[in-house]
């Protein structure tokens, strides 16, 4: 099981569960981040936090806790 949070830089990955709950799933499924949508990896933070991603033609920025509960492959 690989997350976004493990992703390296400028590499583009296919979400595959959702593993957060309640009120942060939904949240991350409202910003467009859903089973089987491509995520490229933009920037990873010096620290690691935030992680900056494109989604649907969007950019993005994610807390690496966030990215934590994106599966991707």
């Amino acid at each position: 099981m690989k997350t976004l949070k493990d992703v390296a830089c400028g590499k583009k990955v296919k979400v595959t569960k959702l593993t957060g709950t309640g009120p942060v799933k939904r949240r991350i499924m409202d910003m467009g981040i859903t089973k089987g949508v491509d995520i490229f990896v933009r920037k990873v933070a010096p620290l690691g936090d935030p992680v900056e991603v494109t989604v649907r033609g969007y950019e993005l920025s994610l807390r690496k806790a966030d990215a934590e509960m994106i599966e991707v492959e």
